[in-house]
């Protein structure tokens, strides 16, 4: 086995993509696909730096025969770490589940994506995903996006947290969904500071068929002189005065739903 032939073995044995090997030793890919092809050889400094990589001994990676490993490396490599020369970071794992390393973690400039279990990345997919922009059940970025999604910018099939958030059940500064919660919220069932819902609107501002709040627009209003003091919230409005107006409006409505809007008022 020739050194071209051992490269492209050795990075693939690490999991890493031409490009993800060029940009640990700060070369282009064309210059890797050089080596690998045996149309050129790496500078003295590259060799060396490969073979720390690549946990070998120097002399085997470039004489032909078989492949030595370094002293304390192991056949069963476990993972995969690069510290790239520009400041950029990855790791992968080499045990996978579901055809995905179990942890993919890949970050530093430009667009670093990471995919596994768990994804850490500029951008990043995987069951439980970290990133700038990033997509899994769990998900948490500055754009998230999953079953549960976390993030300035967050969308959640179950539930979205986030300075703008949409999901089933919705958290943020600006919230819209099924059920929100937000400055300014928008959905089914809603509650906030400006509440506009199709249902029921609990807020300062509330508008919704049935609409709870300091100010009011809607079938079916409850209308308070006081949203709220340090201790009691709507402290005016009682939760059996809720339920009574929710079976009225919407009978069919299940009523564990009924519950979850009476639970907001206290007495």
């Amino acid at each position: 086995m020739n050194f071209s032939e051992k490269l492209q073995k050795l990075r693939k044995e690490k999991g890493m993509s031409q490009e993800n090997l060029a940009e640990a030793l700060d070369v282009s890919r064309q210059a890797i696909s050089k080596w690998e092809s045996g149309q050129s050889y790496p500078e003295t400094e590259k060799l060396l730096t490969l073979s720390q990589m690549f946990g070998v001994t120097l002399d085997s990676l470039m004489k032909e025969g078989n492949i030595l490993q370094t002293v304390g490396s192991s056949g069963n490599i476990e993972k995969t770490f690069v510290l790239h020369m520009r400041g950029n970071f990855e790791y992968k794992s080499e045990r996978t589940f579901l055809g995905l390393p179990l942890v993919h973690v890949n970050i530093g400039w430009g667009l670093k994506k990471a995919k596994g279990v768990i994804a850490v990345g500029n951008i990043s997919s995987g069951i439980i995903s970290i990133g700038i922009a990033s997509l899994g059940v769990i998900s948490i970025g500055v754009v998230g996006a999953g079953i549960i999604g976390i993030g300035l910018l967050s969308l959640g099939l179950l539930l979205a947290i986030g300075s703008i958030s949409v999901g089933t059940f919705s958290i943020g500064a600006i919230a819209v969904g099924i059920f929100t919660l937000g400055a300014v919220s928008i959905g089914m069932f809603s509650y906030g500071a400006a509440s506009l819902a199709s249902h029921v609107a609990i807020g300062d501002w509330a508008r919704g068929h049935i609409a709870i709040g300091r100010i009011v627009n809607g079938v079916k209003t409850i209308e308070v002189q006081r949203v709220t003091n340090h201790d009691n919230v709507f402290a005016e409005v009682s939760r059996e005065q809720v339920r009574t107006l929710l079976d009225s409006e919407f009978p069919q409505m299940w009523q564990w739903i009924k519950d979850f809007i009476a639970g907001f008022f206290r007495r």
